[in-house]
């Protein structure tokens, strides 16, 4: 084999963090009865939501605002937009959104089936994620994925960030992998391919959604299912 070690990205690529978040905050939205401070409906909330998550974690990517900060004050932004500056209640919904969603378990679709497909070849599987810690291992424990990976390299552990190399190199010297032997596969642009291809490791885009990549992966594919054409 070309390769022995394969490190994936979790959420987006694997675990289908879109559709997690959307059904825990939309028990979010009815809990806590939203509507009745002005929020007419789940959909708009929704899409703020998801524009100030992305932007903050674009930030927290780039070292410009903490953990902390991404955390609640995506909710609390996410309540400005709907006139709603109430820090105590986006407080208590980052507290409440991080408690649930973990225990989410939807996956993109054959994402079990290709994780059995790669270690039963004899792959070394392994994560590389920018997620927190303790929810990470939350969600791998809930989605039945635990198992499949030898090591799972975050943010936290390595003290570093994709697209910065230092995760990489962290993750190579973790697993003891040799980086000509090892591949990154993610559905990130910015911090699974350019990450990987400025730490000088093959890649394999993850096109979810189909679209056109403005750098040259290594490899690309639109399914999970596709993989076993490469490996």
């Amino acid at each position: 084999m070309m390769y022995k070690h394969l490190f994936f990205d979790l959420d987006h690529t694997l675990w289908d963090f879109e559709a997690n978040a959307k059904m825990t905050l939309e028990e979010l939205y009815h809990n806590l009865d939203l509507h009745a401070l002005g929020i007419v409906d789940f959909s708009s909330f929704f899409d703020r939501y998801t524009y100030h998550n992305t932007r903050l974690w674009e930030r927290y990517r780039k070292g410009f605002i903490k953990r902390d900060d991404l955390r609640w004050k995506r909710m609390w932004n996410t309540l400005l937009d709907f006139k709603i500056g109430n820090e105590q209640l986006a407080r208590k919904m980052d507290v409440m959104f991080l408690d649930k969603l973990p225990t989410r378990k939807l996956l993109f679709p054959y994402a079990l089936e290709i994780l059995h497909y790669l270690r039963d070849k004899g792959y070394a599987l392994h994560l590389i994620t920018n997620g927190f810690e303790t929810v990470q291992h939350s969600k791998l424990k809930h989605s039945g994925l635990s198992g499949f990976f030898k090591f799972v390299i975050t943010s936290e552990g390595s003290n570093s960030l994709k697209p910065h190399k230092a995760i990489f190199d962290f993750a190579l010297h973790k697993t003891g992998a040799a980086l000509h032997e090892s591949i990154m596969l993610g559905d990130d642009i910015d911090a699974d391919i350019i990450g990987a291809q400025n730490a000088g490791m093959d890649q394999v885009y993850i096109n979810h959604l189909g679209i056109t990549p403005p750098v040259q992966p290594t490899y690309m594919v639109n399914t999970l299912k596709e993989l076993e054409e490469i490996f």
